[in-house]
């Protein structure tokens, strides 16, 4: 039977957050089996733990944001849920001093980095989420689905106007070596065009050439930084496997999206633990 993990022990981490932009730091630490993953917004005295669960999910339209019983929001844990799967942690506590965990590089392997120097302890025994039957969420432009397999599987198709990006189309049978080398490295990207009305907004505000790919046009502003061809679909699987992180338990499924996002993959799961005939759990 595979076992449950946690962290060997503490670390920490600190940078700017993606949208609020202010400083924040993160505290990476042990918890006892079943304890699954929990934010405690350290900045908010008496504020309540938010398990990092799909019912918890209070926004998406740009990034995933977790509300707890209290009303303490901890926004944008996407990477940071998509590194701690792929790392396969299942119990950890995680204090953010701020509204958001530091962008980092913008992708997920800067965490997988801080959960290396913690190192990994086996705790318990591991239960995953197995399909009995297809799960599907559509719009008029975008689909998502869960489709029963034998092993985690992901399959992505994206399209934007701006030849920088087109179509891009990435499949793969996920293992924590696969998330390391194909997925994690992916950073995030952005439109140069909106940066000033997202920035207005409150958004985007710690985003910069050094942690986010900028698409100008048909150009990419810091092509040096660009780390595959096809990065863009890449990172839509990475936000995909921190998305499905908050199902609670490891999904063995194949994910098929289509110009999905944060909004269709938290609906692809409420759908999912809408029928408790859709799954089935086992030893993991």
């Amino acid at each position: 039977m595979a076992s449950r993990h946690t962290l060997a022990r503490e670390v920490s981490v600190q940078g700017v957050t993606l949208h609020a932009g202010v400083p924040s730091r993160l505290r990476l630490l042990p918890a006892a089996p079943g304890t699954g993953i929990e934010f405690r917004r350290a900045d908010l005295k008496g504020s309540a733990p938010i398990l990092a669960l799909w019912s918890n999910v209070a926004e998406t339209r740009l990034g995933t944001v977790l509300r707890g019983p209290d009303g303490a929001t901890v926004g944008v844990i996407e990477h940071l849920m998509s590194a701690l799967s792929g790392a396969e942690i299942d119990d950890c506590t995680i204090d953010v001093e701020g509204p958001e965990p530091p962008i980092l590089d913008g992708d997920a392997l800067s965490f997988l980095v801080v959960i290396d120097e913690a190192g990994t302890r086996a705790q318990g025994t591991r239960e995953a989420i197995r399909l009995n039957r297809p799960v599907e969420v559509t719009t008029a432009s975008a689909s998502v689905k869960l489709l029963p397999a034998e092993r985690p599987e992901f399959h992505f198709v994206i399209e934007f106007d701006s030849a920088v990006i087109g179509r891009q189309e990435f499949s793969c049978v996920l293992d924590s070596k696969t998330f390391r080398r194909e997925i994690a490295p992916a950073r995030t990207f952005g439109f140069f065009n909106e940066a000033e009305q997202l920035r207005a907004a409150g958004f985007g505000r710690g985003a910069d050439l050094a942690n986010t790919l900028v698409i100008d046009g048909d150009r990419l502003m810091n092509a040096p930084l660009q780390r595959f061809p096809d990065e863009f679909v890449r990172h839509k699987i990475l936000d995909a496997v921190g998305d499905l992180k908050l199902a609670g338990l490891p999904v063995i499924a194949r994910f098929e999206g289509r110009k999905s996002s944060h909004t269709l993959n938290n609906q692809l799961l409420r759908a999912l633990f809408a029928d408790p005939a859709n799954y089935r759990i086992e030893p993991g």
